[in-house]
């Protein structure tokens, strides 16, 4: 079945001498991985070199009985070439791909996600550097709760009472304790009422809406903290490129 898409590229690697892996997160049919034949021994096969996070136009053959495809045309539709120029804004445009790769299986389409990652993209190419981790931190909060991540942050995982006030954060059950249920349990990291409400309101709002939250930066260090430890938690292992956020 010949199908046409336009992708995000998430990853590539190299194939034999000649041709290129790479893979896509698609508007219609979600992570999708395919073959470049010959793309690497000459370079106007495609129209796109297939670099990371550039937006794409591709039609494939989908084979039935492999995660891999075969990809016959590829035109490239945006590069992003602010974020290119900028270090901080490479690293954290790199570190959404990698988590939008380990979290989405392979061919589950999400509209949500993928219009979630333009916007992201949109927004990083013309933000300050220094404004780039808080981008990340919005991101999180949005593609956990797209993808079935979402904490439980409404009311105390154990007594289920309403939190009003500071609390803890269970990394393991993934939601609030509130202060008495917590009492004595050093596992649970502390939580302010900022932060908390923080990341309901990025939950709940339009991506253009949730720019025009303020975080101090004590509440930036609280997500960061609790959303990448998270994360690593429930995925089984580390994002590689969190380590280069600041």
């Amino acid at each position: 079945m010949i199908l046409k898409t336009e992708g995000i590229v998430l990853k590539t690697f190299d194939l034999r001498e000649t041709s290129r892996i790479a893979i896509f997160f698609t508007k219609e049919y979600g992570k999708v991985g395919g073959v470049l034949k010959g793309i690497r021994k000459d370079h106007k096969k495609f129209g796109s070199s297939v670099d990371r996070f550039s937006v794409n136009d591709i039609v494939y053959y989908q084979y039935r009985n492999s995660d891999l495809h075969l990809i016959s045309h590829c035109d490239l539709k945006s590069y992003y070439y602010p974020i290119r120029q900028d270090l901080k804004k490479s690293l954290a445009a790199s570190y959404i791909l990698e988590l939008v790769n380990l979290i989405m299986p392979s061919e589950e389409k999400n509209v949500k996600i993928y219009r979630l990652m333009l916007d992201f993209l949109e927004s990083l190419q013309s933000v300050e550097s220094r404004d780039s981790s808080l981008l990340v931190h919005f991101f999180q909060i949005k593609v956990l709760s797209l993808s079935g991540f979402k904490p439980h942050l409404d009311t105390c995982l154990k007594c289920k009472k309403t939190i009003i006030e500071k609390a803890r954060f269970s990394l393991r059950e993934g939601g609030l304790v509130c202060w008495d249920c917590a009492a004595g349990d050093s596992t649970l990291e502390l939580l302010s009422p900022g932060a908390v409400s923080s990341i309901i309101y990025a939950e709940s709002h339009e991506w253009p809406i949730c720019l025009r939250l303020k975080l101090t930066e004590s509440v930036q260090k609280e997500l960061k903290y609790v959303l990448n430890n998270f994360l690593v938690f429930h995925l089984g292992r580390k994002i590689k490129s969190a380590k280069y956020l600041r």
